[in-house]
Order: C-alpha cells, then sequence, then structure tokens
C-alpha cells in the first residue's frame, strides 16, 4: 500500500510560479513512477509529468515542457512539481500519483496507476 499526500496549491496570478508537494508512504521501490495529474471541471484528469521514484527519467505533457519540473527527494520521500509562467488553463486540481515497478516508458494513463493522493486545488488568475 502507498499513501499520497498533496500540498502546495493555492491562487497565483499568471506568469507567477508554485510548487505542489507529494509526500508518498508506503512500499515506494526504485522503479516505481510516481505522477502528477490535474483535472479541470468537464474535462477528463490530463497527465501533467512523472519520474522514476530514482530520479533517472522523467516525462512532460508538451504543454508543461520548459515550464514544470518534476523532481524527487528520497531523504524526504516525496516528490514535487515546480510550475512556473503559469497560466490560466493551467487552472485545475492537481493529484500526485503512483504505481508499482514496471519496465518501458513511463506512463501516462490514470489508468495505470493504483494510488492516488486526494488532490490539491491550483488557480491561476488572469
Amino acid at each position: 500500500q502507498v499513501q499520497l499526500v498533496e500540498s502546495g496549491g493555492g491562487l497565483v496570478q499568471a506568469g507567477g510560479s508554485l510548487r505542489l508537494s507529494c509526500a508518498a508512504s508506503g512500499q515506494i521501490f526504485a522503479g516505481s513512477t510516481v505522477a502528477w495529474f490535474r483535472q479541470s471541471p468537464g474535462k477528463e484528469r490530463e497527465f501533467v509529468a512523472a519520474t522514476k521514484w530514482n530520479g533517472l527519467s522523467t516525462y512532460y505533457t508538451d504543454s508543461v515542457k520548459g515550464r514544470f519540473t518534476i523532481s524527487r527527494d528520497g531523504a524526504k520521500n516525496s516528490v514535487y512539481i515546480q510550475m512556473n509562467s503559469l497560466n490560466t488553463e493551467d487552472t485545475a486540481v492537481y493529484y500526485c500519483a503512483a504505481k508499482g515497478p514496471t519496465l518501458g516508458a513511463l506512463a501516462t494513463k490514470a489508468y495505470d496507476y493504483e494510488y492516488w493522493g486526494q488532490g490539491t486545488q491550483v488557480t491561476v488568475s488572469s
């Protein structure tokens, strides 16, 4: 079992920055994947970024490349996403998700992830 708790959401003006945190507990292995997804009202949950727990591989959706950075701190059992140059389209509830070790490319579909946090709201005002 893995438990995930997100924090760091809030209200920010367009062009601003936020850093979200995901604190993990339970059985996280080096080959596990931790990802960030987001969901806006009326839209499907959308992949944002993912990293292997060992930090050796990361992947981003095109719309956040160059603006968002995913990272992890093994000592704190945490994964972060630094979000810069935010715009109103980034407004959503952001979720941390985790899945067990697998081979191949990092998973980008919500149904691939077994564990989810409760979400944290990010609102970007114009």
